[in-house]
Formats: structure tokens, C-alpha cells, sequence
């Protein structure tokens, strides 16, 4: 009996286990950005890898940046796995960018009490023109409409209210997202998505795919290292903050070669800081006027101008730091607190430099041939057509014009051509 029981078991053991396709489930919330991005492009690629089932985007964002959102419709239309988009939890909205996310989904569902819309393009730029402005602005409404319909026929969805939100800012809730055909369907929670998806079919490269969301396995996926770091470093403030560090580090270190730590900590926050910058929509006008204003700044500490370099430059260092960011996205823009208190902090490490620079000049001349003129020294040999004097330890030849004795004390007056000039040192210097 024990035999058959251990049989019995080996045999059960040795089956194979089969287990349901996972369905990847992210979670978004706040602004659309390179770290959304990088987080949905790894997620997709895994559950690609991973022959998922579908992957569930639980959306609550106000919208974000241009190039991001174009990013990730880039990666959902070319997923081989279903991709749903679901509004939610009740209260969320899938504005401006989020609602162009949605449009490019697979399938879309709402909450009830979410709403979706209000997708009219923000990044207009920062020219001065006003007739270049408004022609920037009918160019970016105008691509948008036109890629907001195409992925409104893409999906079979409703292409007409699509170009309302876009060029109107219209907005809808669940119940009449889902009368205007513009969701699949409203649901109150992931596993009821769940649900409501498994049997439908959907167009995935242009192949009729059925999803089977039966005895599948939920799997809630973080954002790796990679795009959490992402997160942190394209925060305007940080970035920002990032730039300058690496900047004065960096000045200190040639300012002062030896210290190490000044450029070990500038050039690492300068290389984040490019880095973050490169993935965030800068304005190179910002950019030069903020670096123009530390250089005038900084030129001030060496160049005796009155103050009109260091005004000057604490001036283009404040109008650079309000323009550096190319975009209307109020999530990445510099708060008015941060970019007052750089300025104050530059102005102060200025004042800084100025003093020390000014104080060193004060010092008297500790090296070299210059620190020996005004040192004492002691005549070790006279004669008529010369004398040795002791100064610092080292014998020179000098000359004086009044008559000296040996052991006499003397000041050095004048260096050159390797002979002193000194003169005797009154009663009461000695």
C-alpha cells in the first residue's frame, strides 16, 4: 500500500503544471513622461517575451508631454499583445494625453465617475512672435486632429468627438464616453475589465486575436530601477538643480585643482543633469541664457566691471531658468521658489569668490624670487666691489649704497639678475 501511495505521488509530481497566460497590470498616475515611458515600453516587452494575455494600463493622468505620449501610442500600436486602457479608480481622467493613450489601446474602459478629453495640445513653444505663435499653435492643432482620427479609425472609434477634444478641449464621463462610442465598456474594477475582456476579439497588426482571460494569472507590475531613476532625474526641479551643481562643481575644481570632491560631485551631476535634459523638451534659448548668466557672473570675480557683469548675468541666469523648459505642461516647469533661491545661492557662492579672490591679492608674497624683497637678511662678507648676505638661509650677492659691516642687519629692497639690492635696518627695526 505505502508503494503504491509513493507511486502515485512520483507520478502526480511529474505531470507537467499548466498554468493560465499572466495579464500585466500597470498602474499609472501624475503627468505623462519619459518615465512613463521607459515603464511602458519595458512592461510591454516583457509581456511580449512572456506571450501575456493582455496587458490592463489602470490610467489617472492629467496629461503630459508630447513626445512621451507619441511614444507610448508607438509602443501599443506595435505590441503583438492586447493592450487595454482602463480609467480608474473613480475621480481619475484621462486627460489631454491620456485621452490619445486610450484612443491607441486595443480596448477601453472607464470607471464610473472618471471622464476622458480636454486633449488639446499644450507644447506650443516659447517664441515671442505673436503671429509665429499662433501659427506654431494652428500647426500643432492641426497634427493633432489628424493623429488623434487616425487612431480613432484604427480602433473603430468615434473620430468626430475625437477631434472635439482636441480642438475644442471637450470632455465626456463614463456613462457618455460609452453612448459616443468612445470606450468599449465600463467596469468598476480590474477584475471585472477582467471579465468584460476575455471572448472579445481584437485587431492586433491587422490579425484577428481572441482574448482568453480564463484561469489567467494577474501580474502587478513595478517600474524597474532604470525607469524609477528616470523618474527622479527628469523632474524639471532636480534636473535643474543637477545642471548648476555639476556646473559649480566643476568651477571650484579648476578654480582650485587638488580639492577632488568638487569635480568628482560636478562632473557626475553634470552628466545626469545632460542626461535628464536630453530627454526633457529644453529650450536652448533658456539654456544659453541661463549658462551665459553663471559666466558673467562668475567673469565677475576676475574682471573689474562695476557690478554690470554680475547684474547682468544674475538677470539672464533668472530669464533662462523661467524659459529653460520648452512646454506649457505646468508639471515641468521650475516653481518661482526654486529658481529665487538658485539665484540667491549663486549670487551668494559669487560674493564668495569675490572675497576670496580679493583676500588672496591682499596676502603678501610667500614664494617665489618677489617674496624675498622686503624679508631681512645679515651681511657674511663685505668688500669694496661686493658682499654676500644671508637671506632665508641662501647666500646672495648684493650691493647697497651706504657702507655696511659684517653681521650688519639689512633689508632687501630690489631682485634682479640674480644680485639684492638691500639698505641697513634703522635702530629701532632691529
Amino acid at each position: 500500500m505505502k508503494r503504491y501511495i509513493a507511486f502515485l505521488i512520483l507520478f502526480f509530481l511529474s505531470l507537467p503544471v499548466f498554468a493560465g497566460k499572466p495579464i500585466y497590470v500597470l498602474d499609472i498616475k501624475g503627468s505623462i513622461g519619459p518615465a512613463t515611458e521607459s515603464y511602458i515600453d519595458n512592461s510591454l516587452a516583457s509581456a511580449m517575451k512572456e506571450e501575456a494575455a493582455a496587458v490592463i494600463i489602470q490610467l489617472d493622468t492629467p496629461g503630459g508631454l508630447e513626445t512621451s505620449m507619441r511614444g507610448i501610442t508607438q509602443t501599443i500600436l506595435n505590441s503583438s499583445v492586447p493592450v487595454v486602457t482602463f480609467v480608474a479608480p473613480s475621480g481619475a481622467r484621462a486627460a489631454s494625453a491620456g485621452t490619445f493613450i486610450l484612443y491607441a489601446s486595443h480596448l477601453a474602459a472607464m470607471a464610473p465617475g472618471t471622464n476622458i478629453g480636454a486633449a488639446s495640445p499644450v507644447n506650443m513653444g516659447t517664441s515671442i512672435d505673436n503671429s509665429n505663435q499662433k501659427t506654431l499653435q494652428k500647426k500643432a492643432m492641426n497634427d493633432a486632429i489628424a493623429y488623434i482620427q487616425s487612431l480613432a479609425k484604427l480602433r473603430d472609434r468615434n473620430a468626430e468627438w475625437a477631434e472635439e477634444a482636441v480642438s475644442k478641449a471637450a470632455s465626456l464621463d463614463a456613462e457618455e464616453a460609452l453612448h459616443k462610442k468612445v470606450i468599449n465598456f465600463i467596469a468598476t474594477d480590474i477584475p471585472d475589465v477582467i471579465k468584460k475582456i476575455d471572448g472579445q476579439t481584437v485587431d492586433i497588426k491587422k490579425i484577428p486575436v481572441q482574448i482568453n482571460a480564463k484561469d489567467t494569472v494577474l501580474k502587478n507590475v513595478e517600474p524597474n530601477w532604470r525607469s524609477q531613476f528616470i523618474s527622479i532625474i527628469t523632474n524639471p526641479t532636480i534636473a535643474y538643480i543637477l545642471m548648476l551643481l555639476g556646473i559649480y562643481g566643476l568651477f571650484f575644481e579648476l578654480a582650485n585643482p587638488g580639492l577632488i570632491l568638487p569635480g568628482v560631485v560636478g562632473t557626475f551631476s553634470l552628466l545626469i543633469g545632460l542626461y535628464a535634459f536630453q530627454l526633457l523638451p529644453v529650450s536652448y534659448v533658456g539654456l544659453t541664457l541661463l549658462l551665459l548668466g553663471i559666466a558673467f557672473m562668475i567673469a565677475e570675480a576676475y574682471v573689474s566691471s562695476f557690478g554690470v557683469l554680475g547684474i547682468g548675468g544674475f538677470i539672464a541666469f533668472i530669464v533662462g531658468s523661467i524659459f529653460l523648459f520648452d512646454t506649457n505642461v505646468p508639471e515641468y516647469h521650475i516653481a518661482w521658489s526654486v529658481i529665487i533661491a538658485m539665484s540667491v545661492i549663486s549670487v551668494a557662492l559669487l560674493a564668495l569668490v569675490i572675497w576670496l579672490t580679493r583676500k588672496s591679492l591682499r596676502q603678501p608674497i610667500v614664494t617665489g624670487r618677489e617674496a624675498l624683497i622686503g624679508s631681512t637678511g645679515e651681511v657674511m662678507e663685505y668688500y669694496t666691489d661686493y658682499m654676500l648676505v644671508r637671506v632665508q638661509g641662501e647666500i646672495w650677492n648684493a650691493s647697497s649704497d651706504e657702507p655696511l659691516q659684517v653681521g650688519q642687519k639689512v633689508r632687501i629692497t630690489k631682485i634682479g639678475n640674480l644680485k639684492l639690492t638691500v639698505e641697513p635696518l634703522t635702530k629701532t627695526e632691529k
